[in-house]
């Protein structure tokens, strides 16, 4: 599988060379070549069909208005690391930790974001330990050199695919930052063999026959003992797409027809010295710090099984408890194993063995794709504020400054899904937000019962959580837009349906649910914040009206005190909106995560039915909230839109519309309901909890009039769709107001 060659291979570097064609699906047979002389193997005659797009079916595109931010609609944006050129075809899987066979292409598709090297000694400076990810703290200790060039995440691999070619072997690695290649090491290790160390001061040893290294746009390739083997690889580099190819002459080593095992890590290259830049206790401006176990590498390659969060029993720990043990069980970042490989200097169960028939012969094999359960997917943005991860961006409270572009500053962005077991309903499946915590991540929920309960209710729900951009969003801003942009992206993957809509989310994610309930309560159907109140924004807890809430409280709570949340029960109680409330009297503010038993609130989420045409609309408009460059404005509901303040320096506006038109009365509300129980599900002792319930009588029917009501405070317009409001051009406007209001009926002259 190897031979010798007095000739050099051809070596050259494609700066954004302008050849990308975007693909999603491929075609099988030849296709143009990227250098000279190249030419593929035949293929199959039938290759990756299309992938379907459910966008239209998934989404409430025909109603008018359309309800949700103009970023839940914006059609899907190609990001340049995802491109094609040249030889390459097959679409990307776009689920971490996953691999394919596609178009004669084999495919390994990483994490994001997970590039932390070895468990070591913690780096006393290192920025995400200083920032905000407190309860998502990393497995590994490495820090990046403080030099804007490495970005905090210049080694951290996105895909890597290997292909035959008539005459070389190619093998492209995607990088999530690439600002300048030659900071950036990469190592393959080829065939099986004795466990043996890998060069260039990597500091690991696995099986191996062959060692192939690239830094910048140089690479070598040595056998297991180090004798050099020649030709030497080409390497290629797309800055833009930020994608580094490798052609190994079949001269130097041919794999034929066999099955091989290969292994990839990345690292940080140390040009003066020849090898991997070597890890100290604290980072410097070009020296990586959180060192201690002798691994330089990143970031590994192939690897399948990464364990997803535990949930540790207990209760009534300290905050600082709690984050000792995030450390100890929680897997936020799925490179638990890589940081425990690493720090014991044997990467041997990262590989893949790649078979080079099926990729001669064209065989499509999608087997190591999950269909169902829980996953991690990758989407490409609209919006990229520049390359890596920037720790000083936190986007803090809801009174930080704004704009913020949040931790994770690239296109491409992460997000956790659990897709149920059960088959597809044929209207779709349902969806539910399930929002992080403040100093969580994305994965706070991946592998949990809460987000299985919550998937798994009535025909199957696809739960899904976002990361927000980082750690701390609050879901304002760009955090809010990373939100819609998942929820698109989930659409057109997956058949939804859009009358069927739930949201939750614990702590900062239940204020989330609020917030966003409360801005676009046309999209959801009920929603069931955990241990969160709305103390920052009460104002806008009048849009509720028609989206019924379940509270989880805890009396003994922490962060979300008592006080905070039973000020939230009371407003919406007072508005005489439909409630259910259960305190915990035990519990304090982690009580419910750790118990992870939502079996109640799956079954209240249950029906989740959007309310598209309600009699009576309550909204609160406040612009303020909006952040226009990231396509996130709330000004409509229902079959109100276009509405604008009268006066902007009074900051917020409210209208109260009732229309006659479809022969019922608004609601009224009941006399609250209230019971004590024990809750004995879940990983916790029992627990005692009071529960109050708020709920309406049923409306009365009443003679349909062409009438409508309107009460508005420092509203200036607002426009009317009257046939969704059961009205006419032609229907009598009652107008209460504080002063001149322009009110406009659509389609009407």
């Amino acid at each position: 599988m190897n031979g010798n060659s007095e000739k050099p291979a051809v070596r050259w570097v494609l700066l954004a060379a302008g050849l990308a064609v975007a693909v999603s699906g491929c075609q099988g047979g030849r296709t143009a070549d990227s250098g000279p002389g190249d030419q593929l193997r035949a293929g199959a005659q039938s290759c990756q069909p299309q992938a379907a797009d459910y966008t239209h079916d998934s989404l409430p595109w025909d109603v008018s208005p359309r309800p949700g931010p103009a970023v839940l609609y914006a059609p899907a944006v190609h990001a340049p690391q995802l491109e094609n050129t040249g030889v390459w075809q097959a679409a990307p899987i776009l689920i971490s930790g996953t691999a394919a066979y596609r178009c004669g292409e084999y495919l390994y598709q990483d994490w994001l974001y997970d590039d932390h090297g070895a468990a070591g000694v913690l780096d006393v400076t290192d920025p995400q330990e200083a920032t905000a990810y407190l309860f998502s703290p990393k497995a590994g200790s490495l820090t990046y050199p403080s030099a804007p060039e490495f970005a905090n995440n210049a080694a951290d691999i996105v895909e890597l695919r290997i292909k035959p070619l008539a005459d070389a072997t190619a093998i492209r690695i995607t990088m999530n930052t690439l600002l300048d290649p030659q900071v950036l090491g990469l190592s393959l290790a080829l065939g099986d063999g004795e466990i043996t160390n890998w060069p260039h001061a990597a500091g690991v040893q696995s099986p191996a026959a062959f060692f192939v290294t690239v830094h910048g746009d140089e690479a070598e390739m040595v056998t297991a003992n180090g004798a050099v083997i020649e030709p030497e690889p080409g390497v290629f580099i797309d800055l833009a797409r930020r994608q580094i190819e490798i052609r190994i002459s079949h001269q130097a080593w041919n794999p034929g027809r066999e099955s091989v095992r290969i292994a990839a890590g990345a690292g940080l290259w140390d040009a003066a010295a020849g090898q991997y830049r070597q890890a100290g206790v604290i980072a410097t401006a070009s020296t990586p710090g959180g060192g201690g176990s002798g691994a330089a590498l990143f970031n590994m390659a192939f690897r399948f099984d990464e364990p997803m969060p535990a949930f540790a029993p207990g209760s009534g720990r300290t905050i600082a408890d709690a984050a000792v043990l995030a450390r100890v069980h929680g897997h936020w970042w799925r490179e638990y194993d890589q940081a425990n490989a690493l720090r014991q200097g044997d990467v041997s169960a990262f590989y893949a063995m790649v078979d080079f028939a099926k990729l001669a012969d064209g065989v499509n094999d999608e087997s190591q794709v999950p269909q169902s359960g829980p996953m991690n997917r990758i989407f490409a943005s609209r919006y990229s504020f520049g390359q890596g991860v920037d720790y000083t961006s936190e986007c803090g409270g809801v009174s930080a400054a704004r704009p913020c572009d949040g931790a994770m500053l690239g296109q491409l962005q992460p997000y956790a899904i659990y897709v149920p077991q059960q088959p597809q309903p044929d209207e779709g499946y349902s969806l539910t937000l399930l929002l992080h915590a403040l100093s969580a991540n994305l994965n706070q929920y991946l592998g949990s019962r809460h987000q299985q309960q919550l998937g798994e209710r009535g025909k199957g729900s696809i739960v899904v959580t976002p990361a927000g951009r980082g750690p701390d969003g609050f879901y304002f801003d760009v955090a809010e837009a990373d939100t819609f942009e998942v929820w698109a992206d989930v659409a057109r993957h997956y058949r939804l349906n859009p009358e069927r809509v739930a949201m939750s989310g614990i702590s900062m994610g239940g204020m989330g649910s609020f917030r966003l309930a409360a801005r676009y309560p046309d999209l959801f159907a009920r929603i069931m914040p955990v241990v969160a109140a709305a103390a920052d924004y009460p104002d806008l807890l009048a849009s509720l009206r028609n989206v019924p809430v379940m509270m989880w409280t805890a009396l003994l709570d922490e962060l979300q005190n008592v006080a905070q949340t039973e000020e939230t029960v009371s407003r919406l109680a007072d508005l005489g909106y439909r409630l259910n409330v259960w305190r915990f009297e035990t519990w304090d503010h982690l009580s419910a995560s750790t118990n992870d038993h939502y079996q109640p609130a799956a079954d209240f989420l249950l029906q989740d039915r959007v309310e598209r045409n309600p009699v009576q609309v309550t909204y609160v408009l406040k612009p303020a909230e909006d952040e226009a460059r990231v396509d996130v404005i709330a000004d409509k509901a229902y079959w109100l839109s276009a509405m604008a303040l009268r006066d902007d320096s009074l900051a917020i506006g409210t209208v109260d519309a009732i229309t006659e038109g479809l022969g019922s009365a608004p609601a009224t509300p009941l006399p609250v309901v209230q019971s004590v129980g024990i809750y004995s599900d879940g990983h916790h002792e029992p627990a005692p909890y009071t529960q109050r319930v708020y709920d309406w009588a049923e409306a009365p029917s009443q003679q349909a009039a062409d009438r409508l009501h309107i009460r508005a405070t420092n509203i200036g317009h607002l426009t009317v769709h009257p046939q969704r409001a059961g009205l006419t051009c032609s229907a009598e406007l009652l107008v209460d107001s504080d002063g001149p209001i322009d009110v406009q009926l659509a389609g009407c002259d």
